[in-house]
């Protein structure tokens, strides 16, 4: 991989399936929370927003119309930002369930993982090519080299279709005690196609700025990580993406 010296997409990810107010007050959980996030985050330097709405208790949800409702809100208040939503199981959902999400909410952009999909290896194309038919763009959740295995041959048996390339890259699993370190990159293949980073932990900036200097894209954001190197805690997702754009400006020289 060669270095760039380009700064990267940056995509945040403000709130994630798992985390709440008792985590960080700052963290969105409510529609107008996540709208106020999106607006501070693109002020910040963000280029789009990976989007997890909420139940009314507070809960993980791929409610159609919570995300209809969302995404109309966020193209009102930040029009310039790409929005992608997310389809993640976080052990609740199953491919049914995702596939109806994306099916009903037809989104111009969508976080689907590989192992969660394998899960019903026969609804996997169903999935694929419902995406292509609608026009949503597929990023690819890829938790470690086996994944990324299963991707490719998904790709070679047409299962994926042509243009599904993009990837992200999670350098460690969803842990409370998880601390990625720059290192966990290396397991990943070397790729042509669009890829893109998140980290956990104290090093989560580190992580990306290392992807950024390979040429890959960053998410940021309090779904991985709420405090910064120092372990003293973000006052928000804005200013977690605030210092990391002023890291990745001051090492892109």
């Amino acid at each position: 991989m060669m270095e760039s010296k380009v700064l990267p997409y940056v995509l945040v990810a403000p709130n994630g399936a798992r985390r709440g107010h008792r985590d960080h007050p700052a963290l969105p959980v409510t529609m107008d929370e996540i709208i106020g996030t999106a607006k501070a985050c693109s002020v910040a330097g963000a280029d789009g927003v990976h989007l997890h709405v909420r139940d009314q208790a507070g809960q993980h949800s791929l409610d159609a119309g919570l995300y209809c409702e969302t995404i109309s809100e966020l193209r009102l208040a930040v029009p310039q930002m790409d929005v992608q939503i997310t389809t993640e199981a976080a052990g609740v959902f199953d491919v049914q369930a995702q596939f109806e999400c994306l099916k009903q909410v037809g989104p111009e952009w969508a976080s689907i993982s590989v192992r969660e999909i394998a899960r019903s290896p026969e609804l996997a194309p169903r999935v694929y090519e419902l995406c292509a038919d609608q026009g949503t763009r597929v990023q690819h959740i890829l938790y470690d080299a086996t994944d990324a295995e299963l991707l490719s041959h998904w790709q070679k048996d047409g299962i994926v279709k042509t243009d599904q390339v993009e990837r992200l890259y999670v350098l460690g699993r969803y842990a409370t005690t998880q601390e990625s370190t720059p290192k966990d990159l290396d397991v990943f293949p070397e790729t042509t196609d669009p890829w893109m980073v998140c980290a956990f932990g104290a090093k989560e900036h580190a992580c990306l700025q290392k992807a950024a200097q390979l040429g890959g894209g960053v998410r940021v954001g309090f779904e991985n990580s709420l405090a910064g190197p120092d372990g003293q805690v973000w006052a928000d997702n804005a200013a977690s993406v605030a210092a990391l754009i002023d890291l990745l400006k001051r090492t892109a020289t």
